[in-house]
């Protein structure tokens, strides 16, 4: 009894954590995105199980905070806004950190709809902020965000 208590206790540990972030890359102040004097703590999306599932579920996402999805190289990227129920700017970037597209304002999932982008340029990261941001801040296509993680 003692052993399947200990087990149950260990499963809402592991829940919990991971509904916290514990075990996807926190933002940390290591890890961020920066373009002008307007910087974004970044949670770095690297790993295929990571990438396929970003915000999605989040309810909230903190004005400068972020995910960075990384890949090994410069190819075509699509993303999707199923089961994302916050609205996104989603910015792809080169290997430089050249903007080469946004999608601006991109509206959550409503359960019968979801957007899908395909920018039709090479990125090989693509970051995603909340909302209305990037033209907030001024980003454009051809501008540059240092990444530092």
């Amino acid at each position: 009894m003692k052993r399947k208590s200990a087990l149950l206790i260990f499963a809402a540990a592991v829940v919990l954590a991971a509904a916290a972030g514990w075990f996807f890359g926190s933002p940390s102040e290591e890890a961020r995105a920066c373009f002008k004097d307007n910087c974004f703590s970044i949670e770095i999306a690297s790993t295929p199980k990571e990438r396929s599932t970003g915000l999605m579920f989040r309810e909230s996402l903190p004005k400068n905070e972020g995910m960075l999805f990384v890949f090994e190289k410069e190819g075509s990227y699509s993303f999707w806004m199923k089961n994302v129920i916050i609205p996104l700017d989603i910015i792809w970037m080169d290997k430089e950190g050249r903007v080469a597209y946004i999608a601006e304002n991109l509206q959550p999932d409503s359960g019968l709809h979801y957007e899908t982008v395909n920018p039709g340029q090479r990125a090989k990261y693509v970051l995603e902020i909340n909302g209305g941001l990037a033209a907030q801040i001024g980003l454009t296509v051809g501008d540059m965000i240092e990444i530092k993680y």
